[in-house]
């Protein structure tokens, strides 16, 4: 993959780190509470992206979850749902793609939450045995806008280390099958094409996804805690029959992830570990 220098593309010019951001999440809430009369209140502290929005829609169906009427997001809904051990937790279902997920967490770090946990589906690149199975993401190929206007330019953008090593030692536990390794995450799927695809697995991506380095890149520029997974569902459907998720589309899989991450975190948060996360960068208010 190919690693550029400031002014080399449009998009990597004028890229003043250091600078802080004009229009912040915390105004936009302001007025969105003003206009809809919402209530200031904090969302959980362990708050979950499900892009496929698959597990929302069971705990939806289930009756297992409640809105929190305080969400103030112009975009989406904001469910609260209890995991047994964990506690509550948030979650916002189809915030697909780089962009979006990144203006939701960026709201969600500003309404409360201390964890965000992505789990996302995503397209074999390299033959780790047939799917569904989970990555546990600890470094994605930057091969979309958004982290360049959160991060320099580099080949990846890397999870923190310390929280990573926490979940995996947590989803060593489970019985569904947990690799931890790098994705590759484009914002462009359907070109996908065979060079890109024999870059990225050059590149020891195990698998593709949308968000991952956006995500990660976000979360280090703004000293936050964030987890990606990516749920290998699918081998690009090369083949009929692809997509399966396995169990109930995949959610008592997820839930099993999902509650694996808390875990790891809370073994930091305890003070039984060492701090998930860069220091918060001096730019930040």
């Amino acid at each position: 993959m190919t690693t550029f220098e400031g002014g080399d593309a449009p998009i990597l010019a004028g890229k003043l780190y250091a600078e802080p951001s004009t229009f912040k999440p915390e105004a936009l809430l302001r007025e969105a509470r003003r206009q809809r009369g919402r209530p200031l209140s904090n969302v959980p502290k362990i708050c979950v992206l499900d892009p496929d929005g698959d597990l929302v829609r069971r705990l939806r169906r289930d009756g297992a979850a409640r809105l929190h009427e305080g969400w103030a997001c112009y975009h989406t809904e904001l469910l609260e749902f209890d995991v047994e051990g964990v506690g509550k937790l948030g979650i916002i279902g189809c915030a697909v793609g780089a962009p979006f997920a990144v203006l939701v967490a960026e709201q969600l770090f500003a309404s409360g939450c201390r964890l965000l946990v992505s789990v996302t589906s995503a397209g074999q690149i390299a033959d780790r045995g047939p799917p569904p199975y989970y990555v546990l993401i600890d470094r994605a190929l930057r091969d979309e806008g958004t982290s360049y206007h959160y991060l320099p330019p580099s080949e990846f953008a890397d999870g923190p280390t310390g929280l990573l090593a926490h979940v995996e030692a947590e989803t060593t536990r489970l019985d569904t099958i947990v690799r931890r390794g790098a994705t590759w995450t484009t914002d462009a799927p359907y070109r996908e094409t065979e060079a890109a695809i024999a870059d990225a697995r050059a590149a020891g991506a195990l698998a593709v996804e949308m968000e991952a380095a956006a995500l990660y890149a976000f979360a280090a520029a703004r000293g936050e805690a964030v987890i990606c997974f990516a749920h290998v569902t699918n081998m690009m459907a090369q083949d009929e029959g692809d997509f399966e998720k396995g169990e109930a589309d995949g959610t008592v899989t997820t839930l099993a992830v999902i509650a694996a991450a808390a875990r790891g975190w809370a073994a930091i948060t305890s003070g039984n570990g060492p701090s998930p996360i860069a220091p918060a960068p001096a730019l930040r208010d």
